[in-house]
């Protein structure tokens, strides 16, 4: 056999077996290790590609799904599936003010058409990066602009402006952005795992609970019992189509999670359908109307760490910080 006839004869057998081995190994697999899998995902899928990949889809409308189907936290960016929360301010000053924003379409052009989701268009929340400060908004819209306007009051520090929303015909969607408030800045302690809420008002004392399995990675349901003077409230009023109304935020980057109630009696207990995607330090908020009054019960849970674990000391908790009762103008508009 000459020389060149060789060389591809030899050249033919090397990629011969280069494709049966390679073949045999995606059948048979390495023989000394277990396929790893992500809280429920694919194996051979890292556990930070899929919950990488989850943030993304979660971002983008508010739907994605973490782990066990348990959806993940949105309102990351002020920019996904082509809209943008775009405030007209990024520096306001301290005490009431007034917060307008527009969301906008890939073309730039306001959105202005909204599926109605509990009674509302668009639901605003403003927290303080520390967790403190927390309000449940509902803007009015000038059509004629596009702007959305909302009365806040504020305190010096670093604000987070989520908007809930679900645009006509698509999917719902959580975007966010923050603004600045100048003033010197007290920054509340980092929140420790604390599942009752005390509110002193002038109808008496508010007591409310936070039950339920708080494991990462899994739905569970979530129940908030609400005492007055040590009695159960059993005659809460509707408040957005609902008994009450839970939001979840996560410390640090301060993922949004989407809590559902659940229909049920008007008190003393409320269950509410959620879950943690990951192990972290989540601070909820449950607004609830009675006598009247629209309250507001915060409570921190510690998702996946044993409950003594936490050894900061409880945030100071001043009347600016921690509302616990709103106007009806901070709700209802």
């Amino acid at each position: 056999m000459s020389t060149p006839v060789r060389v591809v004869a030899f050249v033919t057998a090397l990629a011969a077996a280069f494709a049966v081995a390679w073949g045999g190994g995606r059948l048979v697999g390495p023989l000394d290790t277990e396929p790893v899998a992500a809280h429920g995902g694919m194996a051979g899928v890292s556990a930070h590609d899929e919950q990488a990949d989850a943030a993304g889809r979660g971002a983008a409308d508010g739907h994605g799904v973490h782990a066990a189907g348990v959806a993940a936290a949105s309102g990351l960016t002020a920019r996904a599936d082509g809209l943008t929360l775009a405030l007209a301010d990024r520096s306001l000053r301290p005490g009431r003010q007034r917060l307008d924003f527009r969301v906008l379409t890939s073309s730039g052009r306001p959105l202005l058409d909204y599926t109605r989701e509990h009674e509302k268009n668009l639901h605003l929340i403003v927290v303080r990066r520390d967790l403190t400060g927390f309000q449940h908004v509902h803007p009015t819209l000038d059509r004629s602009t596009g702007t959305w306007s909302a009365r806040v009051r504020l305190t010096p520090g670093v604000w987070r402006v989520v908007a809930d929303f679900t645009p006509e015909d698509r999917d719902g969607t959580t975007l966010a952005d923050d603004v600045a408030v100048a003033g010197t800045f007290a920054p509340a302690d980092s929140p420790v795992d604390d599942r009752t809420a005390t509110l002193r008002t002038d109808q008496g004392t508010y007591t409310v609970t936070l039950t339920g399995d708080t494991a990462p990675g899994a739905p569970t349901v979530l129940t908030t019992r609400i005492e007055l003077d040590g009695e159960p409230v059993t005659d809460l009023e509707p408040y957005l189509g609902a008994h009450g109304h839970l939001v979840a935020i996560r410390a640090g980057d301060l993922g949004y999670l989407h809590v559902h109630p659940e229909e049920g009696a008007p008190g003393p207990g409320i269950d509410f359908a959620t879950g943690f995607p990951e192990p972290a330090t989540y601070r909820l908020f449950l607004d609830f109307r009675h006598r009247g009054t629209v309250r507001t019960a915060a409570f921190t849970v510690a998702s996946g760490a044993a409950r003594g674990d936490a050894t900061t000391e409880h945030p100071t908790q001043h009347p600016s910080q921690h509302p616990s009762q709103h106007e009806e103008d901070d709700h209802d508009h």
